[in-house]
């Protein structure tokens, strides 16, 4: 087996995980000041590419308890919507290195009457640097496309996400956060000890199709949309990412033997709804992956157990397939994984 930094920051993101959660417990204070800060104010959650995917997912979570986010990716904030910020908005910018353009870009743009909170790996930069409240991932490095990083931003999220939903104070939200997160990095640790089974099963639901269509729902949202992101970067594959629902007005047309779709079903909520989908591509021809907690499929899909995991949580186990899939396409393709061949990890230009 090829051994690289990509396959590597694969293998690794269990312990990524692991880091993550006890990085909470040292941030207490600042969970304490987010509540403070956060009590009743609108608002907004951004983020470029897997850090704005996982926006979406934390959107999803916080409606659940009642309470409404707006996401919106930086650049379109930082060019159009700016002054659409209400005085006392909270801003909660993701964004795995703190060094992108659109976020540096951000960091100097908010009004005063804004308050923002960031999700960084380290807090050395300047968005971090910026901020009124700042978390750490702990990820540590990351050469190749979104690994340990997408991962690691989870269980700080789940904390924000718990904060500002009103829950408990900070010590019961870092002990939850912390058990939900051990299962995570232990479900993902199973995921990856069946790698070679997995690679084979994911490279034969996409045969030699040179595109692929990735579905999901909610949180699930986030684990479809960084494996399309992955797929793109590391294997040139041309992977789109689409709302399970929106999928069927009018992409549904696509349906039929050239396209390889998969249905990410990890949220409970639509479960049967995406294993409806996913039943009815089988019957219309196509080759149908199928990612649910414990691996149930309709007749004719492929199906993936990410295990039981918290909703939040799950895209990190989730998008693992994609993960291996385009790492073992970068192999086959010849090329170095991971590498940047055109653009780079970190986006200088807006």
């Amino acid at each position: 087996m090829t051994v690289d930094d990509f396959h590597t920051e694969i293998i690794a993101q269990p312990a990524a995980l692991e880091r993550a959660a006890p990085a909470m417990a040292e941030q207490a204070a600042e969970l304490d000041a987010l509540r403070a800060l956060a009590a009743r104010r609108p608002i907004v959650l951004t983020g470029m590419g897997a850090s704005y995917h996982a926006c979406l997912a934390a959107a999803s979570t916080l409606g659940r308890a009642g309470v409404l986010a707006t996401t919106v990716n930086t650049a379109e904030l930082t060019h159009f919507r700016m002054r659409a910020l209400a005085p006392g908005t909270v801003v909660v910018a993701i964004s795995q290195s703190g060094r992108s353009a659109e976020l540096v870009r951000l960091s100097g743009a908010l009004d005063r009457r804004t308050r923002l909170v960031t999700i960084t790996n380290g807090l050395g930069n300047p968005l971090a640097e910026a901020a009124d409240i700042a978390f750490d991932t702990r990820a540590g490095a990351e050469h190749g496309p979104s690994t340990g990083t997408f991962a690691a931003t989870f269980p700080p999220l789940a904390a924000l996400v718990r904060t500002l939903g009103g829950e408990a104070g900070s010590g019961a939200v870092i002990e939850e956060v912390a058990s939900l997160t051990a299962t995570a990095a232990e479900q993902a640790r199973r995921v990856l000890g069946g790698e070679a089974a997995l690679t084979d099963a994911v490279s034969g639901w996409l045969g030699d199709r040179t595109g692929a269509v990735l579905v999901g729902r909610g949180t699930g949202r986030a684990a479809a949309d960084l494996g399309a992101l992955v797929l793109k970067e590391a294997a040139r594959l041309a992977a789109e990412c689409l709302d399970a629902a929106e999928f069927r007005h009018g992409p549904l047309e696509l349906a039929g033997p050239e396209l390889a779709a998969a249905v990410i079903a990890t949220e409970p909520a639509t479960r049967d709804l995406d294993l409806a989908l996913a039943a009815e591509l089988a019957v219309l021809g196509g080759p149908v992956l199928l990612v649910t907690a414990e691996g149930a499929a309709p007749y004719g899909v492929t199906p993936v157990a990410v295990g039981a995991v918290d909703p939040l949580l799950a895209p990190a186990v989730a998008a693992i397939p994609f993960q291996l899939l385009a790492w073992a396409l970068a192999v086959a393709g010849g090329r170095e994984p991971g590498r940047f061949t055109i653009g780079s990890k970190i986006t200088t230009k807006e």
